[in-house]
C-alpha cells in the first residue's frame, strides 16, 4: 500500500494558521509516502491582474516590492510543510500549479527578463524536490487524477467535473467540500472537491464584499492498493480541530 496526503489551496500568507498546523500534525501522524499540493500555494497579490481593473497599474519598481514580499511569504509557508515532510522522510512530492500561482507566470510574460519570478522558479520547486505540474496538466496515480480544479464550475461543480472528465478526480480551487459519484458498467467513479486551507474570514477576502461563502477546511489521505485502486479519506478541519483515527488534533 502507498499513502499520500493531498492538500488544497493555502494562499500563503492568507492561510488559516490553525488549519495549517493541523496539516503539519497530520503529516507527523500519518508519515505519508507522498505529498500532493493541488495549487494556489500563494495568494500572489502583487502579481494579481484584478487589482488593476479600476485603477492604474503602478511603476514596476513599486509592484516588485510587493511581489518580493509575496515570494518571501510563500516560501516561508512552504518551508513549514517541507520541514514536516522531511522529518517523516517523505521523498515523493508533487506541486500542481493553480490559477493564482499562474499569475506569476503572467507577470514574467509581461517582463520576460525576470524569469526568476516564474512560479516554479521563485518557489525553488526543483531544489525542494517537487515534481512540477503546470496549470491545466493532470497528475495520474493509479485510477485517480489530480488537478487544480479551475476548468469546471457551477454550484454542483463535483457533478460537472464527473460528467465532463468521466474519471476519478480530486481537485481544489472552489474552496468548498463536495463529492459526487456515478456507477457505470465499468465501475464507480467519483469526483471530490476538498475545500481549502485559506483564512476564510471576511477580512482576508474583502473582494467578496462580505458575502456568505460555503467554504471549508479539509485535506485528503489517499491509500493506493493493488492494481491502482484506492480509498480517499477526506479529513475536515472545523474551527481549527479535527480527528484522525480517534485522536483529537488541535491547531495552534
Amino acid at each position: 500500500m502507498k499513502r499520500y496526503i493531498v492538500t488544497p489551496d493555502k494562499h500563503f500568507p492568507l492561510h488559516d494558521k490553525k488549519a495549517i498546523d493541523c496539516l503539519l500534525q497530520i503529516i507527523k501522524e500519518v508519515e505519508p509516502d507522498g505529498y500532493i499540493d493541488l495549487g494556489d500555494l500563494g495568494e500572489w497579490e502583487g502579481a494579481s491582474h484584478w487589482q488593476w481593473k479600476k485603477k492604474k497599474r503602478p511603476p514596476l519598481e513599486y509592484q516588485i516590492t510587493v511581489i518580493d514580499r509575496d515570494v518571501e511569504d510563500v516560501n516561508r509557508g512552504l518551508d513549514m510543510i517541507d520541514e514536516a515532510l522531511d522529518k517523516v522522510n517523505c521523498k515523493e512530492k508533487h506541486m500542481i500549479e493553480g490559477n493564482h500561482d499562474d499569475w506569476m507566470n503572467s507577470f514574467v510574460s509581461e517582463h520576460p527578463y525576470m524569469a526568476d519570478y516564474k512560479f516554479k522558479n521563485c518557489t525553488k520547486l526543483k531544489e525542494r524536490g517537487y515534481k512540477y505540474h503546470p496549470i491545466g496538466k493532470m497528475l495520474k496515480i493509479g485510477k485517480l487524477y489530480f488537478y487544480h480544479g479551475h476548468l469546471y464550475s457551477g454550484i454542483y461543480h463535483a457533478r460537472n467535473h464527473l460528467l465532463k472528465l468521466g474519471c476519478n478526480v480530486i481537485y481544489g480551487h472552489h474552496h468548498d467540500i463536495q463529492q459526487m459519484s456515478v456507477t457505470h458498467v465499468d465501475g464507480t467513479k467519483s469526483a471530490w472537491s476538498i475545500g481549502c486551507l485559506k483564512d476564510m474570514s471576511s477580512n482576508a477576502n474583502a473582494w467578496m464584499g462580505r458575502r456568505q461563502n460555503n467554504w471549508g477546511h479539509a485535506i485528503s489521505i489517499v491509500d493506493f492498493y493493488g492494481n491502482g485502486y484506492f480509498t480517499n479519506h477526506v479529513i475536515q478541519i472545523i474551527n481549527g480541530k479535527t480527528t484522525l483515527i480517534g485522536k483529537l488534533i488541535k491547531g495552534e
